[in-house]
């Protein structure tokens, strides 16, 4: 964790830990809260005076009375403060503004190269949420950070990537330096397949603790949320499935070459590559979609048997982690239902009964803007948590 890191946290633990039950978004009294966590009324009061000093609670109205006066509500603030989250993919830049519920209020998006290098993205990155934040009407004084996620290992304890093998120039580039010359707040930054993970979590499956999610696009990767908790790993470098061989079988089909890694078969330019082999125009992830969407029974064969190699390599991550949900994003989960047909045939094959009982799989839901509200959220978890090393959930 880098110094200005450390310094993001906004409120002492103790006023922490109170504030962790208002952030659930339910406005309570002074005697609910005392009773939901054993404080004393005293103590209650002091820490909802350093919370409201802050700008983090506000009033929220009375509750109805029992005899005599109405006894009055807090609830948590989330519009008190503003954050930057900018999520670069491969082939796309969103940067948005988001408070602290993670609910973006303004963004932008557009289609870039990454291979283009860290300057020239970032400048536009910084200029846009430069214009946003402007255009907002907020002050600089409101803003706790900056979150990024680009497409590939990022060392998160400084956010330096590390041999981004899809982000040429990219390599040990001082993202949050570079950033902290136009935004002076702490800037936090990850691949941005963990941030998906977060902002599809929060905004789809906040009941769920154990949650797999997948991007198959240029690349292929996972972000896996354990115990309810985002695992990053020792480094960083946590979920990187794409360069995992993938396990043929006896009856696997012929195709690709022998002990060809996930990202080879199964990425966007993988398909569009074996497509064209077949005869049909096709060299990006978007050509793979139009052409799934035109019914053509070679597409669907060949969509599906990526699914199939997918699902060779996560049936025994669904062993090793025992995940409830299994989340595909990413450009290539707008192919349709083969490839996660080809994924469920092998993970519920191939995995143990027990780990497979309750799985269950699907597409994502959170959109183009899944990423930013990860990085948002990747944000709040050290501004508002008292332990930065076990972030909570932002929604309980």
């Amino acid at each position: 964790m880098t110094d200005s890191a450390r310094d993001s946290v906004l409120v002492a633990a103790d006023a922490a830990e109170l504030l962790a039950i208002l952030r659930d978004g339910i406005p309570r009294t002074r005697a609910q809260l005392a009773e939901l966590t054993g404080m004393a009324r005293s103590t209650i009061a002091s820490r909802i005076d350093i919370l409201t000093e802050a700008g983090l609670v506000a009033p929220a109205g009375d509750d109805v009375s029992s005899g005599g006066r109405p006894p009055a509500r807090i609830r948590f603030n989330p519009d008190s403060r503003v954050i930057v989250a900018i999520d670069l993919g491969a082939t796309h830049g969103i940067v948005a503004l988001a408070n602290l519920a993670g609910t973006i209020t303004a963004s932008e998006s557009r289609r870039l190269s990454i291979a283009d290098g860290p300057e020239p993205i970032l400048d536009w990155a910084l200029e846009v949420a430069s214009e946003l934040y402007i255009a907002s009407g907020r002050q600089p004084d409101e803003l706790i950070g900056v979150g990024v996620g680009v497409p590939g290992p990022v060392e998160h304890s400084t956010g330096l990537p590390v041999n981004p093998p899809i982000m040429p120039g990219w390599d040990r580039f001082d993202i949050p330096h570079y950033i902290r010359r136009v935004f002076d707040v702490p800037v936090l930054v990850d691949n941005d397949v963990n941030l998906l993970a977060l902002g599809e979590q929060a905004l789809m499956w906040p009941d769920e603790t154990d949650l797999l999610f997948i991007k198959v696009a240029t690349g292929v990767g996972a972000g896996i949320i354990s115990g309810g908790s985002l695992q990053r790993g020792a480094l960083g470098s946590a979920g990187d499935l794409g360069h995992v061989r993938v396990p043929f079988g006896t009856d696997t089909p012929s195709h690709g070459v022998q002990d060809a890694d996930l990202e080879s078969l199964v990425s966007g330019p993988a398909i569009a590559r074996a497509l064209a082999e077949a005869g049909f125009e096709a060299s990006t992830s978007d050509d793979v979609v139009e052409l799934a969407r035109s019914g053509n029974p070679a597409v669907h064969s060949a969509i599906r048997q990526a699914g199939r190699d997918l699902g060779a390599v996560v049936a025994t991550c669904v062993n090793l982690l025992n995940p409830s949900t299994i989340v595909v994003g990413g450009s290539l989960s707008r192919v349709g239902e083969q490839l996660l047909a080809g994924m469920r045939e092998v993970v519920y094959q191939r995995s143990t009964p027990l780990a497979t009982q309750h799985l269950t799989i699907t597409q994502s839901r959170s959109g183009e803007t899944g990423g930013v509200i990860g990085a948002a959220i990747m944000v709040v978890q050290r501004a508002l948590d008292p332990d930065a090393g076990t972030p909570r959930s932002l929604f309980r």
